[in-house]
């Protein structure tokens, strides 16, 4: 296990050593500080916003008056991650579109419906698991002995 830890390490900072190679030879100086912006942002939003959202989602529905079933739960949870994760990712674009650009090509469509849409069947799909999870008979435990 200590040898498989180690190698893991090692490729670790490797990969990080070849990234550091990559965002230094690749782009400018002037640009760096932006994408460190970017990418502090997403280590904030993903550590302040999104993981605490998760918990307390799972939170809440264990302390609602039903006991939720452990599949339901993590369901609701993948799909609390996975709308937030999409809505992470295409807000920049409803941004972009917003602001105009000099090629329409570049952002053809209307983001914001489309997420509105997906947001709204992944929250329809969390309605279907929790009344189904509420509906289902919860199953006797065997013991043995």
């Amino acid at each position: 296990m200590r040898a498989a830890r180690i190698v893991l390490v090692v490729v670790g900072v490797l990969v990080i050593a070849f990234g550091a190679y990559v965002l230094v030879t690749t782009v400018r100086p002037n640009r760096i500080w932006g994408l460190a912006t970017w990418l502090l942002g997403a280590v904030v939003l993903h550590d302040a916003i999104l993981s605490p959202f998760v918990v307390g989602a799972g939170l809440l529905l264990r302390r609602t008056g039903r006991t939720i079933r452990a599949w339901a739960l993590v369901v609701v949870q993948a799909v609390v991650v996975l709308g937030s994760v999409l809505a992470l990712v295409v807000l920049p674009e409803i941004a972009a579109k917003a602001h105009g650009q000099k090629n329409p090509t570049v952002l053809p469509f209307d983001y914001g419906a489309r997420l509105l849409i997906v947001e709204g069947v992944l929250l329809l799909v969390v309605v279907a698991v929790l009344v189904v999870a509420a509906r289902r008979p919860a199953r006797p435990r065997v013991t043995t002995g």
